[in-house]
């Protein structure tokens, strides 16, 4: 059900002035297709309420609300819900979900086309403006494509019959809802796979729904999403082509009478205001731009339009989908924490000298919000520039665009007049010479070694660390081992590296998948970088010592799983074991505080203010966040800065 956390999420974009919200991402029309994706529960009449809460919030400030109905399909796993066969056109699996579907009998057909019918009705009955049909990878296109229908009935062969059940469930809709209620489509026009649907086949599929007036409106897709692969290029991330089927969607809107939407990547104002004046769209999809930012539309009226958050195509709002139930933005705390955290936070009735140590992105975050509630701020960074990992993570040509969070909050805090100190390696002297009320310390982390054999750190001299490779402090050669026991981004970006660089590389984990904290989509880039190159990977296997053995490294391969030994000679040992904590300032500064560096995490958890005192005689409030707490991820800074700074 689309209650308070979801509701707001969308409520939030209208406020920021967005002409229409498109909510669900597919809410499933039947029982017997699964929430694979926590998707909303169209088929039960106890939504209705929840939908109409929701829309007539997000009328209130002028926005039109739309919702994507879908039954999944094949698209799904049976173990979810209430356990029922995945159902299909054809018994064919997805690769990305796995299910192996029964063949939609006829009572399945005719019950689905109902359940759409009667989805639509709630919705309408729920104050929706209109409902949009998935139509790229779900049922109705199941039906369409010759991939997945392979039926040799009457549902099956030719494209008339194909179709036979697609248009059945777009009438039943028309027949079921006002006339002044909109039925639009998401469709992929082409599936660029040989023997699926491909453009003229597409328009000939949407000219058939033109023309019998079944839909209002078309929204264009260009692409297959049956794997993370194909799901990559129809939903680019960070270091693709921006806007790649842009001019895709123009050419259908040359030959169409239908208004055409398009989202796929547009994630600068520039470039949705290109599609416009150049009439490629009729209205521009931003989603994760909204995600990242749900005040775009209000920040140009404003006039500040310089204070956008950009979307950086991290995707792991995505991959947050699809990994934990929840989309979050890499770098907005707030977006799906509405009822926690302020998108424009107020000012302090009483200004206060803060002081940030560390200027990566959660030291930066914290500055931002201080500074937007008036306080005086300084930020003191020991690097001569901002940015902390992001930096080191951006040495990757690929993932550059993740500099558009650092820009961005440099931007910001020069605005609000932050004092931002480079070159400075801050001493406890240095901070307390601040006079400063609240002390920050986001100085992060440094390259934790991994502790080889039984954890005496013996060879660990010989190894060089990730941060080694992107920083390019050493370039290996030859024959390389990396040894991965992080399964994170910096990992898979240091192997990245070294198997473009021509190594001959082999990757060791003891986890049963490669890059185990990177989500799916994220994935895609690092696989095909290592398929391209060859590169040898071994699961469940973990280093055990490493010593110099005639001119090169012999190095001891062990598992978890059994008492088994080999070894491996090569030229070069790369680890990365995680973030050790760098908080000797911290600790330093501890006693000088007057909460002791205490955090009450029940006002934290709710983004209220601290107000612990355990020290009388201290000067000032002390914290830490980020990495100089735990080695996590750039979310969780930016989270622990939010929640910490946002009522200071």
């Amino acid at each position: 059900m689309p209650k308070e956390r979801y509701r707001l999420y969308h409520v939030e974009k209208a406020k920021g002035g967005v002409a229409m919200t498109m909510t669900a991402g597919g809410a499933t029309v039947s029982i017997d297709s699964p929430p694979a994706f926590g998707n909303l529960h169209a088929y039960d009449d106890a939504i209705v309420p929840w939908i109409r809460e929701m829309t007539d919030e997000i009328h209130a400030h002028g926005a039109a609300v739309m919702i994507q109905l879908s039954h999944l399909g094949r698209r799904t796993t049976y173990s979810k819900a209430n356990w029922l066969p995945v159902v299909a056109p054809s018994p064919l699996a997805e690769p990305a979900h796995r299910a192996m579907p029964k063949e939609a009998e006829e009572w399945d057909i005719e019950r689905i086309i109902s359940d759409y019918a009667d989805a639509a009705e709630r919705m309408e009955a729920g104050g929706m403006d209109g409902v949009e049909l998935e139509c790229y990878g779900h049922i109705i296109d199941q039906f369409w494509s010759p991939l997945t229908n392979i039926r040799d009935d009457e549902f099956g062969g030719s494209l008339e019959n194909r179709m036979k059940v697609p248009l059945s469930i777009f009438r039943g809709i028309r027949e079921r809802v006002s006339d002044d209620f909109i039925l639009g489509t998401r469709i992929s026009i082409d599936e660029t796979k040989p023997g699926g649907i491909r453009t003229e086949t597409g328009m000939q599929i949407l000219k058939m729904l033109e023309d019998e007036g079944l839909i209002d409106f078309v929204n264009v897709i260009r692409g297959y999403v049956a794997s993370d692969v194909d799901l990559t290029e129809v939903i680019p991330i960070h270091g693709m082509p921006s806007a790649p089927h842009l001019d895709f969607a123009g050419r259908v809107r040359e030959v169409t009478n239908l208004p055409v939407l398009h989202a796929s990547k547009i994630d600068d104002i520039a470039t949705a205001r290109h599609a416009i004046a150049e009439g490629k769209l009729d209205m521009v999809g931003m989603t994760r731009a909204h995600i990242a930012d749900p005040h775009i539309v209000q920040k140009i009226t404003d006039g500040r339009e310089s204070e956008i958050r950009p979307c950086v195509g991290a995707t792991y709002c995505l991959d947050r989908i699809y990994e934990a139930g929840e989309a979050l933005c890499l770098h907005n705390a707030a977006t799906s924490r509405e009822s926690l955290i302020h998108h424009i936070t107020p000012k302090t009735p009483k200004a206060k000298r803060v002081v940030v140590v560390g200027g990566g992105p959660g030291g930066m975050e914290a500055a931002r919000i201080a500074g937007e509630r008036g306080h005086s701020v300084v930020l003191l960074e020991a690097m001569p520039w901002t940015g902390g990992q992001v930096r080191l993570a951006a040495r990757n040509e690929r993932r550059r665009d993740l500099l558009g969070m650092i820009e961005w909050r440099d931007s910001e805090l020069e605005r609000l007049g932050v004092d931002v100190r480079v070159d400075t390696f801050a001493e406890m002297s240095d901070v307390t010479a601040l006079d400063p009320d609240i002390v920050v310390i986001a100085t992060g982390g440094l390259p934790k070694m991994p502790g080889l054999d039984g954890g005496a750190g013996e060879g660990d001299e010989l190894i060089y660390t990730s941060w080694d490779v992107i920083g390019g402090d050493v370039t290996p050669t030859g024959d390389v081992l990396m040894w991965d026991e992080a399964g994170t981004h910096s990992s898979l970006t240091a192997a990245e590296l070294m198997a473009r660089s021509g190594v001959n590389l082999e990757i060791i984990t003891p986890e049963r998948m490669l890059g185990v904290e990177v989500g799916g989509m994220n994935h895609v880039p690092y696989a095909r970088a290592l398929n391209e190159t060859s590169v040898r990977i071994t699961l469940n296997q973990r280093v055990l010592a490493v010593r110099p053995e005639l001119g090169r490294l012999c190095v001891e391969i062990g598992s978890d799983h059994s008492d088994h030994r080999e070894a491996r000679h090569v030229d070069y040992v790369i680890s990365d074991s995680g973030t050790a904590v760098n908080a000797d300032l911290y600790f330093a500064l501890k006693p000088q505080s007057t909460n002791l560096g205490a955090v009450d995490y029940a006002a934290f958890i709710e983004a209220r203010a601290q107000s612990i005192v355990r020290n009388n005689e201290g000067a000032f409030q002390l914290f830490r966040i980020g990495d100089a707490v735990s080695s996590r991820n750039i979310h969780a800074a930016i989270y622990d800065a939010a929640r910490l700074m946002q009522d200071l």
